[in-house]
């Protein structure tokens, strides 16, 4: 008797369907907002929990940081501080899973958040010009600056990758640099025609270092004293004087220029947008260290010294 072979299962697939889609959905997922937000919902849990335990809990409002809930505090703060500073040894080892790099950066940046009312709380609102003052006040001078570099890590990549595209397509720091040296080699041999007074002009557009200047400039993008639009400039108020001819070699210099600007703007917003994304990293990584070591001077001196 023939037999009609039984249909596949089409659970499986539909499984395999549904985990490939998951995954994609993670592999897009920022962190923070990992897991659907996990590690923000379990630090304002905790942060809400110990607000009511400071206001419900009876005790003695005097050297609030030696009492039980103190301590307690005290210890949790110190231990996750120690913690939030293994961030940058964990990335050296990317891993899938529960604690992959997305998972733990996401855990970094909202139990720092968390460590404002841990820090806060223990601190009992007495505060001074002390060693503990200063742990607390350096505490905060991490959290912020992480902030600020998380706010960077969000919104400047995608700065970044607009201001590489134009109309021809993407462009990558090198070529603007090589474009940079193009127009200048193109200028050198436009301004052979020219005047002295106008030679001089481009001539102190070419051999100016464009990225000259302090981190100030280079955050803000501005550079006072540019070479290459004050020639632009005075080149454009002498044509202005001067009588309109054909084949004029000022017309050719003023394009060049001009193009000249556009990419020098191009770059040094390049160059600014990346400057913002490392700049915090100069605040927040020595001020952890001072951290550490003004809690460790705290720690020895409440319990030898207090």
């Amino acid at each position: 008797m023939a037999t009609t072979p039984a249909p596949a299962p089409a659970a499986p697939a539909k499984r395999r369907r549904t985990g490939a889609t998951r995954e994609r959905q993670s592999t897009h997922e920022g962190f923070l907002v990992h897991r659907n937000g996990k590690w923000i919902k379990i630090s304002s849990a905790l942060a809400a929990a110990l607000i009511l335990l400071y206001i419900f809990v009876p005790l003695p409002p005097q050297h609030f940081g030696s009492t039980w809930l103190g301590y307690t505090l005290g210890t949790i703060g110190a231990l996750l501080i120690l913690w939030l500073t293994a961030l940058g040894m964990r990335k050296r080892a990317i891993t899938p899973g529960r604690w992959s790099l997305k998972a733990w950066t996401s855990a970094h940046v909202w139990l720092g958040v968390l460590l404002i009312v841990i820090g806060t709380l223990h601190s009992g609102f007495a505060f001074g010009w002390n060693v503990h003052t200063l742990a607390w006040a350096l505490m905060l001078i991490v959290i912020i600056s992480g902030i600020f570099g998380v706010t960077a890590y969000a919104t400047l990549p995608r700065a970044l990758s607009a201001n590489r595209y134009d109309a021809e397509g993407a462009i990558t720091e090198k070529q603007m640099v090589e474009a940079l040296r193009s127009l200048d080699r193109q200028l050198h041999d436009a301004a052979q025609p020219l005047d002295s007074e106008c030679a001089m002009l481009v001539g102190r557009s070419l051999e100016q270092d464009p990225f000259t200047g302090s981190i100030v400039n280079r955050l803000t993008g501005r550079y006072p004293g540019d070479a290459t639009r004050e020639a632009a400039g005075e080149l454009r108020r002498l044509r202005a004087h001067r009588p309109r001819t054909a084949d004029d070699p000022l017309d050719k210099v003023d394009a060049l220029l001009t193009r000249k600007e556009a990419m020098l703007a191009r770059l040094r917003r390049h160059l600014r947008l990346k400057g913002w994304l490392q700049a915090w990293l100069y605040v927040h990584v020595p001020m952890t260290f001072a951290l550490i070591a003004a809690l460790s001077a705290h720690i020895v001196s409440v319990f030898f010294y207090w």
